[in-house]
């Protein structure tokens, strides 16, 4: 299968679009917003952007239930304006991916409305739907009574989000039909048009949400194994240099079934969250305060980390990539209870793993977590993740020249960060970001290839120890100061974050929260 080039050396950002740059005064990010910020997220070192959903929606979800798929929201802009968009990124080395929501539609898109009504026509089964009104199935969640025909339709989130039809791998009931049924091949074939009309216009690949929730009554995953490697299959025959990213956070299980990249996150890994995750906000016990490793009280465990997550490497190497965010849409943001010293070697570490690193927007400046604000959009909790980007100290700080109401209040406090104040300041955040992005991108051994060798990982011990190639990495999370002990050689200083580390002899010790890089000299 084909592997797009361009993937090894990818640093991608990740815009929610109705928060990162209103360009037309109307309180609401939009496209050419983002247009007008290629060259600040190219400065940033980025190469690569992830887009949440910007096609038509009522958005009772935040874009994530759509109601056309080949056309623009009118409120971030129009097909010409996404089109601009990739041809504006291309002309600056960048990608673009855009986000498929391919497990559902709004209930008012066109082929749900068409498949509510009575009599059978070719949308009848593009959704699951029951034999009958009153039939209540076991299991699954359904939506009932609010139309003529006579059946319960599956939703897979909200009320408002009725599942596509791609077929149960295991058929308990008459309604369900099996992946190869006609109905379900075509609502697969309406979904690989879909994505063909972006590739054609000028979009490099997609993320897709929930990918492995397709296929229903599928406990082994060969109906979701099948599905997937039919669109890679139709992917590298048609656009080669085409990627699909998985929302999976199982690496073996998707790069398997054919996607080129999957998440590494909070869903399925234990190990990102025993890296990251200081809040248990993803959890049932959400508030509760996590040890994980980047937690300065020093509770951690690497190991936690390290078993899960080269594992994963070794068995996709040479067949995929993993990608690992400072956070995204869906989580608390990192910045939670962190100060500006700890999340920049968050920073630093992020850009020099083997992963694909992902920066989710307003991270790089340690944008705030709005925390207790009211629900927008079906955001929940979620929601204080979503706030406005702040690029400058003034007006809306500077995401909006609106006198009017933005999508999300900014935060107005002065000590708020803004990437004005923060581009000024060498030692600032953004700079660190900037600083190891530009180190990984001009060493080939720091990007995503599977050289990655544990120097110091023990159980419940800090610093964390590692070598790429001919660089030694080491990283110290918590307050005091940790040693290790590291190969002999001639190492000289490459970069540092805070403190950094003193090396004498083959004992390396490196002060509280700082992290440290050398190279091997000769």
């Amino acid at each position: 299968m084909n592997m797009p080039a361009w993937l090894k050396n990818a640093i991608f950002y990740e815009i929610y679009p109705q928060s990162f740059y209103d360009s037309d005064g109307d309180g609401i990010g939009d496209l050419q917003g983002i247009i007008q910020k290629l060259d600040y997220i190219a400065g940033l070192g980025c190469n690569a952007i992830w887009l949440n959903p910007c096609f038509a929606s009522p958005f009772k979800d935040a874009g994530y239930d759509v109601s056309d798929y080949c056309k623009i929201a009118p409120r971030y802009g129009t097909n010409d304006d996404a089109r601009m968009l990739f041809e504006e990124a291309h002309r600056r080395g960048m990608h673009v991916l855009l986000d498929l929501v391919p497990g559902h539609t709004s209930d008012r898109h066109k082929w749900f409305r068409a498949s509510a009504k009575p009599k059978r026509n070719k949308y009848s089964d593009r959704y699951v739907w029951t034999d009958d009104a009153f039939d209540y199935p076991e299991g699954f969640r359904v939506e009932s009574g609010l139309y003529d025909r006579n059946g319960n339709y599956l939703v897979n989130f909200f009320s408002s989000q009725p599942a596509l039809n791609y077929g149960f791998e295991r058929q308990d009931h008459p309604w369900q039909l099996p992946p190869d049924h006609p109905s379900c091949v075509a609502t697969l074939e309406a979904m690989k048009d879909v994505m063909r009309f972006w590739l054609d216009m000028g979009c490099d690949g997609f993320r897709v949400d929930m990918a492995k929730s397709l296929v229903k009554n599928d406990e082994h995953q060969t109906g979701i194994r099948r599905l997937w490697q039919n669109v890679r299959d139709m992917l590298d025959r048609e656009y080669p240099q085409a990627v699909i990213l998985s929302e999976w956070s199982m690496a073996k299980d998707a790069v398997d079934a054919g996607f080129h990249l999957d998440f590494y996150i909070h869903f399925l890994s234990k190990g990102y969250n025993a890296l990251f995750q200081r809040e248990g906000y993803n959890y049932v016990e959400r508030g509760k305060q996590i040890d994980c490793f980047f937690n300065s009280n020093g509770r951690g465990n690497i190991r936690a980390f390290t078993d899960e997550y080269m594992d994963y490497l070794a068995y996709i190497a040479g067949r995929g990539h993993m990608c690992l965010p400072t956070g995204n849409h869906d989580m608390i943001r990192y910045s939670h209870l962190r100060t500006q010293d700890e999340m920049k070697i968050v920073a630093a570490f992020i850009m020099l793993l083997p992963s694909i690193p992902f920066i989710y927007y307003g991270d790089e400046i340690g944008l705030p977590y709005a925390e207790g604000i009211p629900s927008k959009e079906g955001g929940y909790y979620r929601t204080g993740s979503r706030t406005p980007m702040q690029w400058t100290g003034g007006k809306n700080r500077g995401f909006s020249q609106t006198d009017g109401a933005l999508y999300l209040p900014v935060d107005e406090s002065p000590a708020s960060p803004d990437v004005e104040r923060q581009q000024a300041d060498p030692q600032s955040l953004l700079n660190t970001f900037r600083r190891f992005a530009h180190l990984r991108a001009s060493e080939e051994q720091l990007q995503a290839v599977n050289n990655l060798q544990l120097v110091w990982a023990k159980e419940n011990e800090y610093p964390f120890v590692f070598r790429r190639g001919k660089f030694l990495v080491a990283v110290n999370p918590r307050t005091e100061a940790a040693s290790a002990e590291v190969p002999c050689g001639k190492w000289s200083e490459r970069a540092r974050v805070n403190g950094g580390g003193v090396l004498e002899g083959n004992t390396l010790t490196v002060a509280g929260i700082s992290l440290v890089v050398y190279e091997e000299e000769g």
